[in-house]
């Protein structure tokens, strides 16, 4: 086994003490927003639907910069590129916090330009330098993400409330990826070409093809649609009903919080499972009564957003495990998990301004949230067809 040059001057606790405060920056830069729309709505005279564009932005960039990622990363080295994108969600924040409509859009695009490309390079960078650890380390980024997020929902609101406004709020949150250039300062001389899959996985055309990749694409795809709506609007959802905007931020983090715990040992029971069709389908169903629960019983909204966070999270890890799982080798996994995440992404962000619009058009939460519990149903079925203990047939490219 030979070692590059670059990876044997690394040191392993620097280098893993990066890439957890790398992962912090992964969600909170983004959700952490989520608790204050309901001021940026009031600023600006939005709707709520052109509110729910804020959410959708980001991922939108997500599904259009993900597939560059490795091209850039192969340009740069992973590290400068992981470096790059912490500065470019700092510039996002900076213009997103200015005070003017624009650039509030234009800043929360950016943002998700910088998510992207962390989301795409970091799995990556742990499977290169920590190869026999994967599954441990994605439990630990995994929680690290749910962590912060859950760390940003809770702090914006009093920092907003307390004379910052939601500007400094949203400012706030650059204290994330600010530190992590800190801590990655260190890696950037390691600057090693990313060894990613050639872009001819990511255009497999029988991957398209393939129903099985198509379940496993609808699965993850649906749950991210139902996971941006509630992270979108579930603190407006609390205030419709009663909460304070401060308890709606806190609720708003024990759901990102919750989405963290399936990491701690979700891939321990997959490895015992002859086939993943029956928590496939559990999963989902928490989803639906989360969704059910927030409608009727908003009371007991504390369990119901640890229901179907836990639910999300669980689904998230089962959803990426089918990547390896259905397929027979890493082209064509390369090929499936470019498909999913282009595809799961553009779904999800048709999520928060569609459910905003019914929302404007009748007046309430009822709609929106039964349909994503109607939705959650469609997710299992995808669950069920996903779960087969089957790999896709479709021919591999070579």
């Amino acid at each position: 086994m030979t070692t590059s040059p670059s990876a044997s001057v690394k040191k392993p606790a620097l280098l893993l003490l990066g890439i957890l405060m790398l992962a912090t920056t992964l969600r909170v830069t983004f959700t952490g927003a989520a608790p204050l729309l309901d001021m940026v709505r009031e600023t600006f005279a939005l709707t709520t639907a052109q509110t729910g564009v804020l959410t959708t932005l980001p991922l939108l960039a997500f599904a259009v910069v993900s597939p560059m990622a490795a091209g850039i990363a192969h340009r740069f080295g992973m590290e400068r590129s992981l470096f790059g994108a912490m500065i470019v969600i700092c510039a996002g924040i900076a213009l997103r916090s200015s005070g003017s409509i624009a650039l509030l859009y234009v800043g929360t695009a950016i943002i998700g330009c910088g998510i992207a490309m962390g989301n795409v390079l970091l799995p990556g960078l742990i499977k290169r330098d920590f190869p026999g650890q994967v599954a441990r380390l994605t439990g630990a980024y995994s929680l690290t993400m749910g962590v912060a997020a859950a760390i940003g929902s809770v702090m914006v609101v009093p920092i907003a409330l307390h004379g910052y406004g939601w500007q400094g709020a949203l400012l706030a949150l650059m204290i994330f990826p600010l530190m992590a250039l800190l801590l990655w300062l260190p890696q950037l001389a390691n600057h090693t070409p990313a060894n990613l899959s050639a872009s001819g996985a990511l255009h497999n055309r029988g991957i398209w093809s393939s129903p099985l990749a198509w379940q496993v694409t609808m699965y993850l795809g649906i749950n991210s649609f139902i996971y941006y709506v509630i992270i979108g609007w579930l603190p407006s959802i609390l205030i419709s009903h009663g909460y304070s905007e401060a308890q709606a931020g806190s609720l708003h983090g024990l759901l990102q919080l919750a989405t963290a715990i399936p990491g701690l040992f979700i891939g321990l029971m997959l490895s015992r499972l002859k086939d993943q069709r029956g928590i496939a389908v559990l999963m989902a169903m928490l989803w639906g009564l989360s969704t059910l629960g927030l409608w009727l019983l908003p009371d007991y909204a504390s369990v119901w957003v640890c229901v179907g966070g836990f639910g999300s999270g669980a689904a998230m890890i089962l959803g990426l495990s089918f990547i390896g799982l259905r397929t027979g080798s890493a082209h064509q996994a390369a090929a499936l998990s470019g498909m999913a995440q282009c595809v799961g992404y553009l779904l999800a962000a048709f999520g928060p301004p569609v459910m905003g619009k019914i929302h404007d058009v009748s007046g309430n939460w009822s709609l929106p949230l039964l349909g994503c519990a109607l939705l959650s149903v469609f997710m299992a079925i995808f669950g069920v067809r996903a779960g087969r203990n089957v790999e896709i047939g479709a021919p591999v490219k070579k």
